[in-house]
């Protein structure tokens, strides 16, 4: 048992990166507390049990003097192997705690072991997982055996060992899928500015390129929509707002506030608040479902926006006290032109529509087909077929 003893504490420094030397005092230690309980000593005596570094042997003594007692090798064997099991599972829990803990704020993938109490455990190999009810998704399903990936929220030291806490409708979760789906992200050509979520509705997430070549939305969207296509699945059909950044507050609520259309913006830069004036036929797309589109809105930008219907301002606009704000109407808003809108008959809205299903250039609808287009919104395949010629056309003179 003895030069044993050395060898698996060898292996398990090795292994588990556990200390040889604590490894032997916990030995010495585990083994002194038990010895003492066989052997009748006086009050003050201390029993010090030594583990020769070079033999693996343990000796026992007692105010200097080696007790000798054939029950002392039993006892000694089985408590260092106690000793050594109990090692070994502290080193796992703290390697797997390390490791965890160094992937906050990652995606983890694992599988669905089991659901308890509205908690989904989650299997990753390793260790076990688990994602809190309140971290979920509500329009998500998910049952035994299902692969399923997650955003690491937390990793806890308990006395059971580490508690890694998942989440699906942390925004972070997503801004880390765009990162794996959009290589322009993880190369940092692309950079995410801000994200705001309603996790299993409706996510905006606002992007900006760092080169100017490189259009940030088309990048996010893919090749006729499939890199947002593909984040959308796996979210489980949660819509996905992409908009562009920009460093003007004027542009930048714009855009926030898409898909409504907006008249009139009175902004008061000092309180980071904008009041928000759109057509009375635009004022539920505007606030969004529950208030959506304007809550939204108001965290992506950072500041607090208010929707009104031209009626509703006409109203409000009297009780207002003489107030500095900067009022900005459609004809002043700066827009960065897009080179759908070269297209004849192509208006704001349908540029939308086709950036939306990922048609961001020229070339992807010179490249599509009647058919593809012809399912967007309004737009029918005579119409669809002369913009896809036009689109070639100019595509071919670029």
């Amino acid at each position: 048992m003895d030069s044993e003893l050395l060898m698996i504490l060898d292996q398990i420094e090795r292994d588990k990166g556990v200390d040889k030397e604590i490894l032997i005092q916990a030995v010495e230690t585990a083994v002194a507390s038990a010895a003492k309980k066989i052997w009748t000593v006086g009050k003050e005596q201390e029993i010090q049990v030594v583990l020769d570094r070079k033999t693996g042997k343990l000796m026992a003594y007692a105010d200097g003097e080696e007790i000798k007692s054939k029950d002392f090798g039993r006892i000694a064997a089985q408590t260092a192997k106690q000793v050594v099991i109990q090692k070994i599972r502290e080193a796992e829990k703290d390697v797997v705690f390390s490791e965890y803990q160094a992937r906050i704020g990652q995606i983890v993938t694992g599988s669905v072991y089991r659901i308890d109490k509205g908690n989904i455990i989650v299997d990753l190999s390793k260790t076990e997982a688990f994602i809190p009810r309140s971290e979920q998704s509500g329009k998500e399903e998910f049952k035994q055996g299902d692969r399923i990936r997650a955003y690491v929220l937390d990793v806890r030291r308990e006395t059971k060992g580490p508690q890694i806490v998942l989440s699906r409708a942390h925004p972070h979760f997503v801004k880390r899928l765009f990162e794996l789906e959009v290589p322009e992200i993880y190369d940092g050509i692309v950079e995410v500015k801000s994200i705001a979520r309603d996790p299993g509705e409706r996510t905006k997430i606002a992007v900006y390129s760092k080169e100017e070549k490189i259009d940030c939305v088309g990048a996010c969207v893919g090749m006729r929509g499939s890199r947002v296509k593909s984040i959308v699945t796996e979210l489980h059909g949660e819509k996905i707002d992409i908009v562009r950044y920009s460093e003007d507050k004027k542009t930048y609520i714009q855009a926030a506030m898409s898909p409504a259309e907006i008249a009139q913006m009175h902004l008061y830069a000092a309180e980071r608040r904008a009041d928000i004036v759109v057509a009375d036929d635009q004022l539920s797309i505007a606030i969004g479902k529950h208030g959506q589109n304007i809550r939204l809105a108001s965290q992506l930008v950072g500041w607090q926006l208010e929707v009104f219907s031209l009626t509703q301002w006409k109203e409000h606009a009297e009780k207002l006290p003489e107030k500095s704000s900067e009022i900005v109407t459609p004809t002043e808003q700066s827009t960065e032109p897009s080179a759908l809108a070269q297209l004849s008959g192509v208006g704001d809205k349908l540029v939308t529509l086709l950036q939306e299903k990922g048609f961001t250039t020229l070339e992807s609808i010179a490249e599509s087909s009647v058919d593809e287009l012809s399912q967007i919104k309004g737009l029918g395949k005579v119409k669809a077929a002369k913009i896809i010629k036009e689109a070639k056309s100019l595509s071919s003179k670029k």
